[in-house]
């Protein structure tokens, strides 16, 4: 699997140029539009273009289809395992993980009063991987050979190869069940013309040239699910930059935000919310989002094992997270993330902390000379330049490194880099498409993984990783522990740390909380305004 579309909206922000009023244009699905003063409002830096869940890899788009499309499974707040949403059961019925069936929930419909049968479910995946949109999220049903149905509600997968990850990959915005009598088989739909069975229905969406910059919800009276909804009406705003969105907060155009604030702002807002001073509220936990500084094992001197270990024993993390995220962010020691099954401490257990003689040592051992000059590329960072200098100080103490940093501004251009091995070390962020160790591994780690660093170890890649991947017990342990150590020794890349989740609401807004875990979704339903009734 690679996704380099999901990659760009870790650091993307060029797809919205202005959120004025005046630039854009109203699509509207239904009657309702802005929905007035009742209704909540977040903004977000998250931007996307496409909402068509056949052509939708971004946390932009998946934050609108997670709450107005039903999928047959779904991972509730604080839950790492998927379970029934418009399904009444799921389970694989053989031990060997290559056939998986599902049995409807009865009565549920879709927006437009359309019934939701096994049909609609078979052709939603089938659409998704024949339209095999670019920029779309079929890769995530590859191992998918056949839909068959048994009348309206029994669906089952028959698999080209065992796949125990297919019940989280339908959980999320890819399993998205569209209306077969609206969505055309073979084209993506236009934004205005969506029709889910989710908690909400989208009421309009307001275009900035190709993206939206407003997104208008209202509940779904005819939904059947598990949500129960704390707001009838929810609004989205696109902004292109954490200054705006920040400006948008203190000008009362939006209630709150998702994890899209300049990390510093972040921290400030809940100093201030711990000593009760301002109006605003700090929701924090952990999140899933990761990133790493990437090596071209392929460069003379970069695919040099020794000169990656010894970067590896020249980390503080602790330093990048609190002089750099000051604190929202968290080292992390693994490919994988804490809070996922099967994470552990492997680059921790190795290395330890940062160690100057042992770095040297390494490079003395392998006859390496010192200063090892590298250069160092990054594109887009939350913390902007700073974490560059900071990886370049700690790279460089003792002398053993000589780095330069360069920026490339342009994403597009920073990808095409890395995949023809213009760098020597680069820094990317991932964002998961679940909570399952695979989604670190088979798509970072395989063949040069998503990052083509040019890395693979047949020990993972023919064995441990397909080994892994027939396991119905998803709760870890076993063949990742092994690939995270394997990892830890070769370091073709170095995790450095994982995001916490900072969402920044008002007074007066509630069940912010609720929602922040390591699963990605935003449920916008447990959002409500105290004091008051829906």
């Amino acid at each position: 699997m690679t996704t380099p579309n999901r990659l760009a909206v870790l650091g993307c922000a060029a797809l919205v140029v202005s959120t004025a009023a005046g630039c854009a244009s109203v699509e509207k699905v239904a009657s309702g539009g802005d929905g007035g003063g009742g209704a909540i409002t977040m903004g977000t830096t998250s931007v996307t273009s496409t909402l068509d869940p056949a052509g939708a890899y971004d946390v932009g788009s998946w934050l609108i289809l997670n709450n107005t499309f039903q999928s047959l499974l779904t991972f509730p707040a604080g839950a790492t395992v998927a379970q029934p949403e418009a399904a009444e059961a799921c389970q694989f019925t053989s031990a060997d993980a290559l056939t998986y069936k599902c049995t409807l929930k009865s009565g549920l419909k879709f927006s437009n009063g359309h019934p939701l049968t096994a049909q609609d479910v078979k052709f939603s995946i089938e659409r998704t991987k024949k339209i095999d949109d670019p920029s779309g999220p079929s890769s995530l049903l590859s191992t998918i050979k056949s839909v068959e149905t048994a009348g309206d509600r029994e669906i089952t997968f028959h698999l080209e190869t065992p796949d125990a990850v297919l019940p989280a990959k339908l959980a999320s915005a890819a399993g998205a069940i569209v209306d077969h009598q609206v969505f055309p088989a073979d084209k993506l739909l236009g934004n205005d013309k969506l029709i889910g069975s989710g908690p909400y229905k989208i009421d309009s969406v307001e275009m900035n040239g190709k993206a939206p910059s407003k997104v208008v919800l209202s509940a779904n009276s005819g939904y059947q699910g598990n949500a129960k909804l704390e707001n009838s009406k929810f609004t989205i705003r696109y902004y292109d930059k954490p200054e705006g969105l920040k400006s948008a907060l203190d000008n009362g155009d939006i209630d709150l935000t998702d994890n899209s604030l300049d990390p510093t702002i972040s921290a400030q807002i809940k100093d201030d919310d711990q000593v009760g001073k301002g109006n605003l509220k700090v929701a924090d936990g952990a999140g899933g989002d990761t990133r790493y500084l990437v090596f071209n094992t392929k460069n003379e001197t970069t695919g040099n094992p020794a000169v990656r270990q010894a970067a590896a024993q020249l980390m503080n993390r602790g330093a990048l997270a609190h002089d750099v995220y000051a604190g929202t962010v968290q080292p992390l020691y693994s490919v994988v993330p804490a809070g996922v099954a099967g994470h552990n401490t492997a680059f921790f257990d190795k290395y330890g902390e940062a160690d100057v003689a042992k770095a040297k040592r390494i490079l003395a051992n392998a006859h390496v000379a010192t200063p090892v000059k590298i250069n160092l590329t990054w594109s887009r960072a939350r913390a902007g330049a700073a974490e560059g200098e900071q990886l370049k100080k700690q790279l460089e103490n003792g002398g053993l490194f000589q780095v330069t940093v360069a920026q490339e501004p342009d994403w597009t251009a920073y990808q095409a880099g890395w995949k023809n091995g213009s760098y020597q070390a680069y820094t990317v962020g991932w964002t998961p498409d679940y909570a399952d160790a695979d989604d670190y591994i088979s798509p970072l780690v395989v063949d040069g993984g998503a990052f083509h660093n040019g890395w693979d170890n047949p020990q993972i890649s023919t064995k441990l990783v397909p080994d892994s991947i027939k396991l119905t017990d998803r709760s870890g342990g076993g063949a990742y522990d092994q690939i995270q150590k394997l990892l830890a020794d070769g370091v073709p890349m170095i995790p450095l740390f994982q995001n916490k989740s900072f969402y920044v609401y008002k007074n007066g807004i509630s069940g912010v909380d609720s929602t922040v875990d390591n699963t990605g979704v935003f449920r916008l339903w447990l959002v409500g305004r105290t004091g008051t009734k829906k």
